[in-house]
């Protein structure tokens, strides 16, 4: 696919590039310079503040405790009595 550079350096992208990568209007693009070519890719753009949540860390975490919750290793309780009782602490 060819495009043009117009005045003030915009280029439009074509419409199936658009489709296949799901891009809207506002999405944000990371532009790379690699050799002799410019690279395009959608990037999610996290607020700082919630940059800690998708650290790969936290993320592992994450993934551990989806198994746990998959592996009925995570129960429910509705009080402290039943919590205790659960971690079998009612009798200390």
């Amino acid at each position: 696919m060819i495009t043009q550079l117009r005045g003030r350096s915009q280029i439009t992208l074509p419409s199936d590039v658009v489709k296949k990568m799901k891009l809207q209007e506002g999405d944000n693009l990371d532009i790379a310079i690699e050799d002799d070519r410019i690279i395009i890719k959608p990037v999610i753009v996290i607020d700082r503040s919630q940059a800690w949540f998708w650290s790969k860390e936290w993320q592992k975490k994450e993934l551990e405790v989806d198994k746990q919750k998959t592996g009925g290793k995570i129960k429910k309780a509705s009080n402290k009595k039943d919590l205790f009782k659960k971690l079998g602490l009612d009798k200390v």
